[in-house]
């Protein structure tokens, strides 16, 4: 069973300026003349953490890391009382990603996303397939209206009916009927009081789903109100919008990515985005290798997603 590589420190880092008012923090880390590889994070709106560098074997790759738009250390922060949203779009972090390729002058880079990051490294890899040299995807999550009504408008409750009366709790029984439409009003209310309990809810929600056995430690880390405010609102901000794309846009065209080697990893019980997506980007795209994990949910650092993963970065290595 492969386990993450030795805890390294970024050799560079920086800020990138990339219009609209947004910089975007980046660094980089492994071998400076190693295999390019940018990893994207999940959310929208997660960041990144050092655990994520450890994914790669340091001597082989580059290691790109960076912050999405109004998240981490990228500036301006969603948590921010005048958070303007308007200029954070899929579209806007696919330019944003060409923008960063180009800063670091990489020619051609791996692909590593899971859940939102993997959309996002769908949406780059259709937009610009001839700088990708593999995709490596992780809980596939395209933003399909079943895939947000299952987790945000009652699905899953039937999973978790305890934890989701703790998500509605913050709703009045009134505006239930749209959770999504009626938690973008809540996140964006200028009261702290109203906000911020939102905030929170919408992310413990999350953090107390996403792995096959509790996690008490992740929750209580997503409860931090200032992460959970800016994760909510760009999460919120981008699902309510479907991420600007058409329905089923990302499998729909995933013919644009049949030269790409391709790895779709999928744990068996992922309550967030469950197996059927991974199977019908697989379809799709049939070349690509899917590995189904039979022990394991969303998280990227379970057992069997972390070994299926890791196993695929190392073939690509080479």
């Amino acid at each position: 069973m492969r386990t993450l590589y030795p805890e390294i420190e970024p050799y560079a880092s920086g800020m990138l300026e990339v219009g609209d008012g947004h910089a975007l923090y980046w660094e980089t880390s492994g071998n400076p003349d190693g295999k390019p590889v940018v990893f994207l994070h999940g959310g929208p709106g997660g960041g990144t953490s050092p655990a994520q560098r450890r994914l790669f074997d340091p001597a082989c790759y580059r290691i790109v890391l960076l912050d999405q738009r109004m998240c981490g250390r990228s500036t301006p922060h969603a948590a921010a009382p005048d958070a303007d949203l308007s200029a954070n779009t899929t579209w806007h972090l696919v330019a944003d990603l060409e923008r960063l390729r180009e800063h670091l002058g990489i020619e051609r880079w791996q692909v590593f996303g899971g859940s939102w990051g993997s959309t996002l490294a769908l949406a780059y890899a259709e937009t610009h397939p001839a700088r990708v040299t593999e995709l490596v995807l992780r809980g596939i999550f395209t933003l399909r209206r079943a895939e947000l009504d299952w987790y945000y408008e009652g699905g899953a409750a039937a999973l978790f009916p305890d934890l989701w009366e703790d998500f509605i709790a913050p709703i009045s029984p009134a505006e239930r009927g749209s959770m999504m439409q009626a938690y973008h009003r809540a996140l964006t209310d200028p009261d702290p009081s109203v906000h911020l309990p939102a905030g929170v809810a919408w992310t413990t929600w999350e953090a107390s789903t996403v792995t096959l056995l509790p996690r008490p430690e992740l929750v209580a880390e997503m409860q931090e109100p200032t992460h959970a405010l800016a994760f909510a609102r760009i999460e919120n901000h981008y699902f309510i919008h479907a991420g600007w794309m058409t329905e089923g846009q990302l499998i729909a065209n995933a013919s644009l990515l049949a030269g790409i080697p391709t790895v779709i990893v999928q744990g068996r019980y992922d309550a967030c985005t469950p197996a059927t997506t991974a199977w019908d980007l697989h379809r799709a795209l049939p070349n690509a290798e899917i590995v189904i994990v039979p022990d394991a949910g969303h998280g990227y650092d379970e057992p069997g997603n972390l070994d299926a993963l890791i196993t695929a970065t190392d073939r690509f290595a080479a």
